[in-house]
C-alpha cells in the first residue's frame, strides 16, 4: 500500500505527463532534494564534501550527457572524456578573455564549444554505426587530447602544461579557487546539477527525445515517419557533448582545482561510459546510480577496514577495491543486463501489488 497509484486521478493532459505524475515519486523526489540541499550541507564535512559528493555530482552530469547519445539516440560514443575536456579548456579560456564575467555563466557557455565540437565529430554517424561510430569517437578522443597537449594558446602557455583555475568570485562569494570553500562549490555543482537533469528530463519526454528514441530502436522506419536522422544525430550529439562540456568545466573548476590533459584521457570516457551501462541505458535516474556505484562504493571499500581497527597497506587496498568492483559489476550485468535502473523499476513494480505475488 506505501507505493500505490490508485485513486491518484488524472483530469488533464498536463497532469498526465507531469514529470512525476504519482504522487509517491514526488514526495521521494522532495527527500532526495531536501537531503542534498539541507541535509548533507549541515551534517558532512569537508573531506566527504570534495572527496564524495562533488564528484558524484560531476559524473552523475557527465553520465547524463553520455546517456543521451548512448542511451536515448542509440548512437555509441568512447569520446565523453574528450569532450568534457574541451568544455574544461573553454571555461578557461573564457575566463581568461572575461576575468570580470560571472564564472558560472562562463561555465554553463563553455558546453557550447563541447557541443559544436560533438556535432562536427557527430557527422560520420549518418553513416555509419555501431562499433564503426565508437571507433570515429574513439578518433576524436586521441585527436583532441593532442589538441590539449600540442595547443600552448589553450592553457595560455603555461610551462606547466596545465590549466590553473584563479580565484573567481560571484556575488562576493569566492566559488573557486583555493580559497573557495567545500560547501560553496558543493551547492553551485549541486544547481547545475539539478537544473540540468530536469532539463535534459524534460527535452526526452517530447518530440526530441521521442525522435532521438525512434532512430535508435529502428532509424530506416524513423526516417519514414518523417524523422531527419541528419538533425536528429547532430542534435543528439551536441546536446550530449554540451551536457559532458559542462561537467568537465565543473571538474576542473570545482572540484580540482587545475587539470592536465590526462585528467580528460580515455580512461575517463570509458570510467563514463561503464556509469551509463550499470547505471541503465536511456534512464536518467540510473545515470546517478551508476555514478554511485562507479565512484562512491571504492570510496567506501578503502575506509572499510578503518571501521573496524583492521590495518591495511594502501596497495592492498586499492588492488582488493578493484577486484571487489570488477566482480560486482560482472554480476549486476548477469543478474540485470539493464542496470541498476531496472532493478530500481521492478521495485517499484512488486510494491505497488504487495502484499500480493508478483
Amino acid at each position: 500500500m506505501f507505493y500505490r497509484e490508485a485513486g491518484q486521478f488524472k483530469a488533464t493532459y498536463e497532469a498526465d505527463q507531469a514529470l512525476f505524475p504519482i504522487r509517491q515519486d514526488r514526495i521521494a523526489m522532495g527527500i532526495i532534494l531536501a537531503v542534498a540541499f539541507v541535509a548533507i550541507p549541515l551534517l558532512a564535512n569537508d573531506f566527504f564534501l570534495t572527496s564524495i559528493m562533488i564528484p558524484f555530482l560531476v559524473f552523475s552530469l557527465a553520465a547524463i550527457g553520455l546517456n543521451i547519445l548512448t542511451g536515448f539516440a542509440g548512437q555509441l560514443s568512447l569520446g565523453s572524456g574528450a569532450f568534457m575536456g574541451v568544455g574544461a579548456y573553454a571555461a578557461y579560456k573564457l575566463t581568461s578573455i572575461f576575468p570580470d564575467a560571472n564564472v558560472i555563466v562562463l561555465v554553463l557557455v563553455s558546453g557550447v564549444f563541447s557541443a559544436g565540437i560533438g556535432a562536427v565529430f557527430g557527422l560520420p554517424s549518418l553513416r555509419i554505426k555501431g562499433l564503426y561510430l565508437a571507433v570515429t569517437t574513439l578518433a576524436a578522443q586521441f585527436f583532441l587530447e593532442w589538441c590539449f597537449i600540442r595547443i600552448p594558446w589553450l592553457y595560455n602557455y603555461n610551462a606547466s602544461g596545465a590549466i590553473e583555475i584563479p580565484q573567481r568570485e560571484v556575488f562576493g562569494v569566492i566559488v573557486t579557487g583555493a580559497e573557495a570553500t567545500p560547501l560553496t562549490r558543493y551547492f553551485v555543482v549541486l544547481a547545475i546539477t539539478v537544473g540540468l537533469a530536469i532539463l535534459v528530463s524534460n527535452i526526452i519526454r517530447g518530440r526530441i527525445g521521442r525522435s532521438w528514441m525512434m532512430i535508435r530502436d529502428m532509424d530506416i522506419a524513423a526516417e519514414l515517419m518523417g524523422v531527419r536522422p541528419l538533425q536528429t544525430k547532430l542534435l543528439a550529439f551536441a546536446v550530449s557533448s554540451y551536457i559532458c562540456g559542462v561537467a568537465g568545466a565543473m571538474m576542473v573548476f570545482f572540484w580540482l582545482n587545475a587539470a592536465e590533459p590526462s585528467s580528460y584521457s580515455i580512461t575517463l570516457s570509458f570510467q563514463i561510459l561503464f556509469m551509463v551501462i550499470l547505471g541503465g541505458l536511456g534512464s536518467i535516474a540510473g545515470s546517478f546510480l551508476g555514478a554511485a556505484f562507479i565512484w562512491i562504493l571504492p570510496v567506501f571499500l578503502r575506509f572499510l577496514p578503518g571501521l573496524f581497527g583492521v590495518e591495511v597497506a594502501a596497495e592492498s587496498i586499492q588492488h582488493v577495491t578493484f577486484m571487489i568492483v570488477g566482480a560486482l559489476i560482472i554480476f549486476f550485468l548477469i543478474v540485470e543486463p539493464h542496470g541498476l535502473a531496472r532493478l530500481w523499476q521492478i521495485g517499484k513494480q512488486k510494491l505497488r501489488v504487495w502484499p500480493f505475488p508478483y
